[in-house]
């Protein structure tokens, strides 16, 4: 047997059970340290970005929506879909910002990577800062974006708000904590264009026709 951390999990074989609008499960055949082969259900998903926007008066700007799976509005940043092909993150920032706040910034850096549950799933965010906001136009909300709610809750109390269970949303968490301990610190943010090689793309590759290895 290897030594720890050294194994190659090597993918036997792949196929897709189930391939919908935002999701795909995948079997995967992998593996493991001393020969074993095990099954891995894998939830092929969109990545995506959020957008942790503070104004001049040092709010972070939320949205209150409401989430079906759970029944229930959540306190959450503006985030969306990376779902057209070739799409830039950035620009796919800049789009929901817009679309779900009517709000434009001059300036962007990336504050965290996000991946969400790597134990089932491929999904992964990434989170950007957006300072020195400006109106923008935003078009007519739908569907469930129709009832959402602006919140602009200061840091502080958006912590605050993490920590005691309010905001649960896990970007929300990993946004707003992630601003507070860049602020707090002496700590460098990553340009706005630095690489995401975590990006997923198994599941947009598979819809447009190209291969994909897992």
């Amino acid at each position: 047997m290897s030594e720890p951390g050294t194994h190659e999990f090597r993918t036997i074989s792949s196929r897709i059970v189930y391939s919908g609008a935002i999701v795909a499960l995948r079997l995967d055949q992998v593996e493991m340290p001393g020969g074993r082969i095990a099954e891995r259900e894998v939830i092929e998903h969109h990545g995506a970005v959020a957008v942790t926007a503070v104004d001049a008066d040092g709010n972070v700007v939320l949205i209150n929506q409401y989430r079906h799976p759970l029944g229930r509005r959540l306190l959450e940043l503006p985030a969306g879909l990376l779902d057209e092909p070739g799409e830039d993150p950035l620009d796919a920032a800049r789009r929901e910002l817009a679309e779900e706040t009517g709000l434009a910034a001059h300036s962007w850096s990336v504050l965290v990577d996000v991946a969400l549950s790597p134990g089932f799933t491929d999904e992964a965010l990434r989170v950007y800062l957006a300072t020195d906001l400006y109106e923008t136009d935003r078009p007519e909300p739908e569907l469930e974006e129709a009832d959402l709610q602006i919140v602009r809750m200061p840091v502080a109390e958006a912590v605050r708000a993490a920590l005691s269970g309010e905001i649960v949303n896990a970007t929300a968490v990993a946004g707003v904590l992630a601003l507070s301990t860049a602020r707090g610190g002496d700590v460098e943010l990553r340009p706005a264009d630095a690489p995401w090689p975590g990006m997923p793309t198994a599941f947009l590759d598979r819809k447009a026709g190209r291969p994909h290895t897992p």
